[in-house]
């Protein structure tokens, strides 16, 4: 099914190939390109992995919308690719480690990436329907400071189209200040096909934010949320979370582990009860 679908989304694009420029044109041929990789790669991806791939374009979901520049199109392109790079890390069920597991089933797992650093996965689920949990991730994306104390403040900075965002958040210092104050300016890129749901991001620069007084600027990417109906229960969603960041300065690995896990477990928990409110 991929195959063919790579194969019709080139067919459809070939006419606003023919119109773009520059950047426009790059972004829209690697897409392509990506869609046909994906397609010729062997074991496949699962099933939610498989359909959020097959119609995860830009050519089908932007470029029609209404003509972006150079500086939105790359940012775009950015989320996109922390979307294709989130799916491809979480397709991979090798070598995953337990580094947790709470009584209610909540577990956080991880594993090394060459190219990346330590990742982190946390696997929930949520005794709310997917629109609710859903509307809450991104829809009240600016709120999260309200319920979930590790985030101090999270402000959407611009919106380029229907699925990305540029967000700047600062993450409140740990207890005892551990791990002082950090901030991340991120490109975000949510997209939604049918009961499956990917909110991807990664660190990005933005010139109208620079580094603030009294934050260290950390990285954060590729990092995505996968939200899917629990089979058989409409009524519950399963979240998964893959989390990778470089919080800069110095800090032992055991500190570093030991607080994202944390992060991990404790976003879950006020998650549920910022929803059952």
């Amino acid at each position: 099914m991929l195959p063919a679908t790579s194969k019709l989304c080139a067919a459809i694009s070939y006419r606003h190939l023919r119109n773009m420029t520059g950047l426009r044109r790059q972004a829209a041929v690697a897409i392509s390109q990506e869609l046909s990789r994906l397609a010729s790669r062997s074991p496949g991806p699962s099933t939610w992995i498989h359909q959020v791939r097959r119609r995860s374009s830009l050519l089908s979901s932007r470029l029609e919308e209404k003509p972006f520049s150079e500086m939105e199109m790359s940012y775009i392109k950015q989320g996109e690719e922390a979307l294709q790079k989130s799916l491809r890390i979480l397709e991979d069920q090798d070598d995953w480690k337990t580094e947790t597991v709470a009584g209610n089933g909540d577990k956080v797992l991880s594993k090394v990436l060459p190219d990346v650093g330590k990742v982190f996965r946390l696997e929930v689920v949520v005794d709310q329907p997917l629109d609710r949990v859903y509307g809450e991730l991104v829809d009240n994306m600016e709120q999260m400071g309200d319920w979930n104390p590790n985030v101090k403040e999270i402000r959407i900075l611009e919106k380029i189209g229907k699925d990305t965002v540029i967000t700047h958040e600062k993450a409140a210092a740990t207890p005892g200040n551990i791990v002082g104050p950090r901030d991340f300016v991120s490109v975000r890129c949510s997209k939604r096909r049918g009961s499956t749901c990917v909110l991807a991001g990664m660190s990005t620069t933005y010139g109208a934010m620079p580094e603030q007084e009294g934050f260290i600027r950390a990285e954060n990417g590729p990092t995505c949320m996968v939200l899917r109906p629990l089979p058989g229960s409409p009524s519950q969603t399963r979240l998964t979370w893959l989390l990778s960041i470089d919080l800069k300065g110095w800090l032992p690995k055991t500190i570093i582990n030991q607080v994202l896990s944390q992060t991990q477990v404790d976003f879950a928990k006020h998650l549920r009860q910022r929803l059952a409110r």
